[in-house]
């Protein structure tokens, strides 16, 4: 199943992955593709809130993971600084998107080889003025 939304202000795009987060169970992975500004920690931001989570979301472009504790735990990841899929597996990725949380990562094009079936797909894209974005999501249809 593939959607495409368009919001036009961040908290508009928040919303999109609120909703999606209260459709998730233990052991999702999102992979978020776009450039660099295109949205994806303000999406992360979003599934963090329909998760429940209080702190406010960062990205971890220096530290690569940071974890917040929801409804399920979230595990966000930003593998802007990574050189490829073996330097992820070095740090345990696969530790993390076979386990029980919600995994979302940006730069995910960076690891696909690793991605799981269930894996869904977002890609944030610039779109019109400066808040507009295109924002399309391939859900796999499959369950983990």
């Amino acid at each position: 199943m593939e959607k495409e939304i368009t919001t036009r202000s961040p908290e508009e795009t928040e919303q999109v992955a609120a909703e999606l987060a209260a459709a998730l169970r233990g052991g999702a992975v999102i992979a978020l593709y776009g450039d660099l500004g295109a949205g994806k920690t303000c999406f992360i931001r979003g599934l963090a809130r329909g998760l429940g989570v209080t702190r406010i979301v960062h990205s971890p472009t220096f530290t690569l993971i940071n974890e917040y504790a929801g409804r399920l735990t979230l595990f966000h990841m930003d593998l802007y600084r990574i050189r490829d899929a073996d330097e992820a597996l070095d740090f345990g990725l696969d530790d993390y998107i076979f386990g029980d949380g919600l995994c979302a990562i940006e730069w995910a094009e960076k690891v696909e080889t690793l991605l799981p079936p269930h894996t869904i797909r977002v890609t944030l894209k610039m779109f019109g003025d400066e808040n507009t974005r295109q924002v399309e999501i391939a859900d796999s249809g499959f369950s983990p």
